[in-house]
């Protein structure tokens, strides 16, 4: 027998800054010294979560070789097989997949509730819902009879979905995890009144917070065996507190948001007051004096004025507070930093140190700033299987099903490293997709095409198996999709199908390394209990699947096959609650991620969930403060924080606060103590900043103005390429000198380039229909062509409609000014093309113009067409030469016999449409000409370099050629340096 009779039920709990673990057992073998050792084989403890199971097996079997209790994760009640006519669970999957099922079928009859895109996301809350409703014993008929006078339109669409739950609470034949987990528990609770089991049963770490969690625990605690045992009770807070906290809403006091509450709540719902709920162990805490401290911050709202009064009786907090730094980092970059480094010092000084943040942007970065020195965390939250390499590449496939490939997408197919993996070829494979990558995917069209590819392959004459292997993958990836709704079962099997292919590689079978490692069998395992639910699916049509797969995917996780640190690791606040370390970091403490903000709920507002009986909101803040204070009470603690994120200032977390303010209004002796706890918290942010820091002022690199011969630098530039030489001579050195290019995009945009390929052939047409006159349909043949040019050149539907707008808000205004145009002149040349030898500077100018004009006196209007705005006129006047070099080029005879010019004119169609016109005078020509030799005169002086980003037309701007010239490590500040190099 392990405990004495009792008239009453049987709760005990372990104070703040305990090791939970081996305070339970500490209390287990105390209770059963003197007993034979079988008898700790009898004793069933119930534990809140797996890794709790994990450790306490571990510890106990590192204390000796002997029996081992039987430790049971609570959540394994629901699979608990013991249980007659009680049928087993469905599984969450097919639980989902169902409600998705029933809400398709109440979009297709009411589809202004929701749109499709949300199916899946709804399925997973309306599941989440009607879980919670099952675990706090709250019926359909009980939330439909809430008063929602306030809420009538929202509520009607509520109802609409929640009529879908009722039949999963009629009867056991479809029997929810949840639904199977409640059902075990009153069960088990009533069989034991009359027969309770005669072993010692114990549930140790759970707070109660959850319906039927807390049920368990009221049967178990009333057991002549049988004990709950609470985490991190608060023996320092008066009586008069707790009365307040748990029975004073009505005047504002307490509330659920309370990190002591749920566990009073429980203690109270047994008849017991949680001041009289005795220790489990006669483990001490750590520091019982921070204990105190912390008691005091934490106190509820209403009474924080005790803080003025007690506050003082703390007496000298600085011995309490000696383990604990507060971390106040500029950047979550410096708090990652920071928590690496001393993570780094547990390592190598043999601590058990646990990063503990809900935040896994911040843990996912100190994980890397730890792999600097070769240390991999032990992180309890793994990895999602949509991030794996076995799940992308499903994910990936199955936005091919549900979607004609693009050139990115399937390139991300092609480079993928488990595609035509476990090959020899593999490397030929490679090869081959680079080389389609540059020669056709670069540049083309947005879609690949089957012919492009095998075009591609043909020409490649000493590629024996290009054609074979160009054939392999427009079958696979570029051959038609069926569009229509098929079985899930279906779209499982040709998903399956097409991921072994890929990744098994042209005319071989199996699935290459699809499967071979552990992520991937984590996957494989995942999609076959999909097939195993498929029933439950129904129809989808293959965007709907993807979305599925999609969700699926992300909510599984994966453990990191690689061997973790054994003594660093990265805790979730809930397995923190009942784990113990040398050294706990508490990071990312600001509002909105410790606590995290409530999500929104589409179902039940706040007073509706408080009228039904389900839990609120401030449940989850008040679950999240009682990890904080059980955290925070440890050995060695560090509160950390980052004062700003990617956008803003932050808000340090309601817990910090408080314990600040309470620390700085106390006293010069508690001021004292928190800036020695900011002084340590410093200290280790210096070190992180020094880690990076150089060891000696790095000057600004040099801003290149390399001088290339004479004899090297180009002879030959069109009118466009001149105000790049003007803004940007750095451009023009890489691109003629050194001869490089740019990569085209692969992901192919409806940028300003082919808009104005698009605009350009549209005018053409336009001005060749009406060369002998505008007629009376004008502006509608202007629509017409703009119409017609744009589904030719833009493969973009959106791009398409919005261009289409644009131009059709111009008609009017362009189809007036042209018939100003043709008054002054007629249609001469269109899209020109020609090139003027400047002979005594060895110079070739070339140029096209858009527009060439003829006025009755045989003189030329030059026009030039831009899809955005025309130049200002600063802009013309010192960089944008363009239409005065194509005036100076046609007095040189370049654009034929005419060579007077009497107009000049940029035509904006962007904004509404803007013209910017010059009539010319010789003398302008000439001051053209002039400045024209004095540049290239120059750059024909040696001693004149190429400057970069000499005068850029936005700061912002990013040019082909910034990162050849290594700028941000120089700005527009600094002086050129010129710099002779070879031809």
């Amino acid at each position: 027998m392990m405990f004495e009779p009792s008239a009453g039920p049987r709760v005990f709990a372990t104070p703040l800054g305990v090791d939970f673990t081996s305070a339970l057992i500490e209390g287990v073998e105390a209770r059963l010294d003197g007993q034979p050792p079988e008898a700790l084989a009898r004793v069933e403890i119930y534990v809140n979560t797996a890794r709790m199971q994990r450790r306490l097996t571990a510890q106990f079997a590192e204390r000796r070789a002997s029996f081992l209790p039987r430790i049971r994760p609570v959540t394994d009640l629901a699979a608990r097989p013991d249980m007659a006519g009680l049928p087993p669970a469905m599984s969450p999957l097919r639980l989902r997949l169902q409600l998705s099922q029933l809400i398709a079928k109440l979009l297709d009859q009411r589809p202004d509730l929701a749109p499709r895109a949300a199916l899946y996301p709804l399925a997973d809350s309306l599941a989440d819902l009607m879980g919670e409703m099952q675990e706090e014993r709250v019926t359909p008929e009980a939330v439909q009879r809430l008063d929602v006078a306030e809420h009538a339109q929202h509520w009607q669409r509520s109802q609409a979905f929640l009529s879908i739950v009722a039949p999963f609470f009629a009867g056991e034949d479809s029997l929810t995890v949840e639904a199977r987990h409640s059902a075990v528990v009153d069960r088990l609770a009533n069989a034991w009144q009359s027969v309770p089991p005669t072993h010692p049963i114990i549930i140790a770490g759970s707070t109660g917070s959850r319906g039927a969690t807390a049920r368990f625990m009221r049967a178990v605690a009333a057991l002549p065996q049988g004990a709950v045992v609470l985490p991190g009770l608060d023996g320092d807070m008066p009586e008069e507190v707790w009365a307040g906290l748990l029975h004073g809403r009505a005047v504002g006091l307490g509330g659920e948001d309370h990190p002591q509450f749920r566990l009073g709540k429980f203690a109270e719902s047994l008849g017991m007051a949680p001041k009289a709920v005795p220790e489990w162990s006669g483990v001490p805490p750590a520091h019982p004096r921070r204990n105190r401290l912390i008691s005091l911050a934490l106190r509820p709202a209403p009474v924080t004025d005790q803080w003025r009064e007690e506050g003082p009786k703390l007496g000298e907090l600085s011995p309490g507070v000696a383990d604990m730094s507060l971390i106040e980092a500029p950047t979550p970059q410096a708090e990652a930093a920071a928590i690496a480094l001393r993570l780094r010092k547990a390592a190598e000084t043999g601590q058990r140190a646990a990063l503990i943040s809900p935040d896994r942007r911040l843990t996912r970065q100190v994980t890397a700033a730890l792999d600097r020195w070769g240390i991999l965390p032990d992180d309890s939250a793994g990895q999602p299987l949509s991030l794996t390499a076995a799940g992308r590449l499903l994910r990936h496939v199955a936005e091919l099903l549900s979607a004609r490939p693009t050139a990115e997408a399937l390139l991300v197919l092609l480079k993928h490293p488990l595609t035509h993996s476990a090959r020899e070829d593999r490397g030929a494979h490679l090869l081959r997709s680079r080389d389609l990558e540059l020669q056709i995917l670069r540049g083309g069209g947005p879609y690949p095409e089957r012919g492009d590819l095998l075009d591609w392959a043909a020409k490649r004459e000493t590629d024996s198996g290009a054609v074979a292997w160009a054939s392999w993958v427009s079958d696979l990836l570029l051959s038609s999709r069926e569009a229509e709704s098929v079985l899930l079962a279906d779209h499982v099997t040709r998903h399956m199908t097409l991921a072994e292919a890929l990744a098994a590689g042209p005319g071989a079978d199996g699935a290459g390394d699809l499967w071979a490692r552990e992520d991937g069998q984590a996957v494989q395992r995942l999609m076959q209990a999909v097939v195993a639910d498929a029933d439950a699916g129904g129809m989808l049509s293959p965007s709907e699947y993807r979305d599925l797969i999609g969700a699926v995917l992300d909510d599984a996780e994966a453990r990191n096959p690689v061997r973790p640190h054994a003594r660093i690791m990265i805790w979730g606040a809930l397995e923190a609650r009942v784990q113990g370390a040398d050294l706990l970091i508490l990071a990312g403490l600001n509002e909105g991620v410790w606590p995290a903000a409530p999500g929104a709920d589409p179902w039940l507002n706040r007073a509706m969930r408080a009228e039904a009986g389900l839990r609120l909101p401030d449940r989850q803040i008040g679950l999240s403060a009682h990890d904080f204070q059980q955290a925070v009470a440890a050995r060695e603690v560090w509160l950390s924080r980052a004062k700003r994120d990617a956008e803003t200032e932050t808000v340090p977390s309601r817990w910090v606060n408080r314990l600040v303010n309470l620390m700085e209004g106390t006293g010069p002796e508690a001021r004292a103590a928190l800036a020695e706890m900011r002084a340590r918290g410093q200290e280790w942010l210096a070190m992180a900043e020094a880690l990076d820091a150089p060891e000696a002022p790095v000057p600004p690199a040099p801003r290149p103005a390399p001088r290339p011969p004479v004899a090297a630098r180009p002879n030959r530039l069109s009118v466009t390429q001149i105000e790049k030489l003007v803004r940007d001579p750095y451009a023009i050195y890489a691109q003629k000198v050194l001869r490089l290019r740019p990569l085209d995009p692969l992901r192919q945009a409806p940028d300003a380039r082919l808009r104005g390929t698009a605009l350009h052939a549209m005018l053409r047409s336009f001005v060749e229909i009406t060369r002998d006159g505008l007629r009376a349909d004008a502006e509608a043949l202007f629509t017409r062509l703009a119409d017609a040019a744009l589904r030719q050149e833009v493969p973009w539907p959106v791009a398409r409609r919005l261009w289409q707008a644009r131009l059709a808000r111009v008609a009017a205004w362009f189809v007036a000014g042209e018939r100003a145009r043709r008054a002054f002149a007629t249609p001469h040349r269109l899209e020109f093309s020609a090139e003027l030898l400047i002979k005594d500077k060895s110079f070739t100018l070339t140029g096209t113009a858009d527009r060439l004009d003829l006025t009755p006196e045989g003189a030329l209007a030059i026009y030039d067409y831009k899809t955005g705005s025309v130049p200002s006129a600063d802009q013309e006047r010192f960089f944008n030469k363009q239409l005065w070099l194509e005036a100076m080029m046609a007095r040189g005879g370049a654009f034929g016999e005419v060579t007077d010019v009497a107009r000049i004119a940029y035509i904006g169609l962007g904004s509404g449409g803007a013209v910017l016109s010059h009539d010319v005078t010789p003398d302008e020509i000439d001051q053209i000409a002039a400045e024209f030799e004095t540049l290239l005169a120059h750059y024909a002086d040696p001693a004149n370099g190429y400057t970069a980003r000499r005068a850029m037309a936005e700061l912002r701007y990013a040019g082909d050629y910034d990162h050849l010239a290594r700028y941000g490590e120089w700005d527009e500040t600094t002086a050129p340096t010129a710099v002779e190099v070879g031809a």
